[in-house]
Formats: C-alpha cells, sequence, structure tokens
C-alpha cells in the first residue's frame, strides 16, 4: 500500500484526500451504485469525490483481453517510433496501437505519427499523444502494475465521461470527477459539475494518493478542510496522519 501524508497545502487553503479501497470492479457494475456502497457513508458536506479513469473504464465494458487484438501492418509500423511513457505501457504495443486506430481513426494516426516525428528531430516527446487526442492517450495495456484480471487487458477511454459523472453524483449526492492521476502526471477525463474544472486537482493529487499498482483504491474524497482542522493536522494531532485508505 502507497504510504502519503493525507493533507495537502494548495493556494493557501488545506485539503484531506481519503483513497476508498473496494473489490475488483467488473465490467457491467454501476459505478454510481459503488459509489454509494463504499463511499456514501464517509461522505461529510463539502466533499469532492474522484474514481480512476481505468476502473471506470473497466465498468463501462470498455476494456477487452489484449490475445483478443489482432493488429494489423500499420500498427505493427507505428509502434516502433512510439515513446514509452514510464506510467504505463500506452500505446508502445502493438496491440494498443491497433485499438488507437480503431477508435480514432487511421488518418489522426498517421497525421499524429508525422508531426510527432518531426518534432523528434528536436528532443521534443509526447506529440503523438497529444494530437491523436484523449480517446487515443487513455489507451493502456497489460502489465503487471494493474489487478488481475485486467493485467492481461487493453483498457480504452471512458466515452462520454461527464454524463457518466453527472449519473453517479445524482445516485452518491456529490460532485464527481474521473481523473487519470499516476505518478508522473494528471488528466482531468470528465466531471458532473462545470465548477470542478477550475478546482486545482494537479496540485491536490500530484503525489499520486491513489498508488501506481495494485492498491484496488479506484475511488477517493478530496475534502476541504477549514483553518482549525488543517491547524490541528499540522501538529500531528489527527488521527491517521499518515495514509487515510478506508476499507481495509
Amino acid at each position: 500500500m502507497k504510504v502519503f501524508q493525507p493533507v495537502i497545502h494548495v493556494q493557501g487553503r488545506a485539503y484531506e484526500r481519503k483513497m476508498i479501497k473496494t473489490h475488483t470492479i467488473m465490467k457491467g457494475e454501476d459505478v454510481g451504485d459503488l459509489l454509494v456502497q463504499y463511499v456514501k457513508p464517509l461522505l461529510q458536506p463539502g466533499d469532492i469525490i474522484f474514481m480512476g479513469e481505468k476502473a471506470t473504464a473497466i465498468s463501462l465494458g470498455r476494456a477487452l483481453p489484449a490475445a483478443d487484438v489482432h493488429p494489423g501492418p500499420l500498427a505493427r509500423f507505428l509502434v516502433r517510433f512510439v515513446y514509452q511513457t514510464p506510467y504505463g505501457v500506452g500505446l508502445s504495443i502493438a496491440e494498443t496501437m491497433e485499438m488507437a486506430i480503431r477508435e480514432v481513426g487511421t488518418v489522426r494516426i498517421l497525421i499524429a505519427a508525422v508531426i510527432a516525428g518531426f518534432f523528434k528531430l528536436f528532443g521534443i516527446k509526447g506529440v503523438f499523444y497529444r494530437i491523436a487526442g484523449r480517446r487515443a492517450r487513455s489507451i493502456d495495456g497489460p502489465g503487471d502494475y494493474v489487478l488481475p484480471p485486467y493485467n492481461k487487458f487493453v483498457v480504452l477511454a471512458v466515452l462520454e465521461p461527464d454524463e457518466v459523472c453527472q449519473r453517479a453524483s445524482a445516485k452518491v449526492g456529490a460532485p464527481v470527477a474521473i481523473v487519470d492521476a499516476n505518478d508522473f502526471g494528471f488528466n482531468l477525463i470528465g466531471v458532473s459539475d462545470q465548477w470542478l474544472r477550475s478546482f486545482p486537482w494537479a496540485e491536490v493529487l500530484k503525489d499520486n494518493p491513489a498508488g501506481q499498482s495494485t492498491q484496488s483504491t479506484p475511488f477517493g474524497i478530496i475534502r476541504p478542510l477549514p483553518a482549525e482542522a488543517a491547524a490541528e493536522v499540522a501538529a500531528g494531532t489527527v488521527e491517521g496522519h499518515r495514509a487515510t485508505v478506508e476499507g481495509q
């Protein structure tokens, strides 16, 4: 289990982060119902809920066994030139590249590859993912850092993420966001309420409290703290000053 400080100070405010441990989420499970089961009993007024993109995508059936993906010649060719990020497979294997081609189209992938190749001449990386777009960028592949059985799956992007968040929020009674956070960066995928887009997500989750491996903590709560509570935590008087993971 990843150890993190539950309270972080951002822009003069203090926020407590609680990670929620669950069972392994499977295809067909409603994330709104899961939030009611695991998160709602812990909620306080003002709390914000965030859900991991991968677990949300899996629940929506946006995952398939890598063995069922049969890459074509273009995918096998392009994958030789893709930079593998340090936090996941991404499009660095033929199976995930094939799914990117299917998701966003051959033309867009080829344009991304050509432009990315040009920028690589100047040592600039990551251009391919930016041009290919969110649906390609969100694809991840099999790996030891993923909980079974999805360590042998290709996981695709969440479709209509704002709508997914809105439905979940209506069930649990709190604002909800879908995030893609890892030890090397952050992306906000979807929100139930537009004001959440101005929330300082990247700073509040910059230490990736959900962890990078098999912690099974797909949900989290962010709790803005009043000044007096933040002072108590800073003084070490709040129980659970180290990692705050509910459901152990």
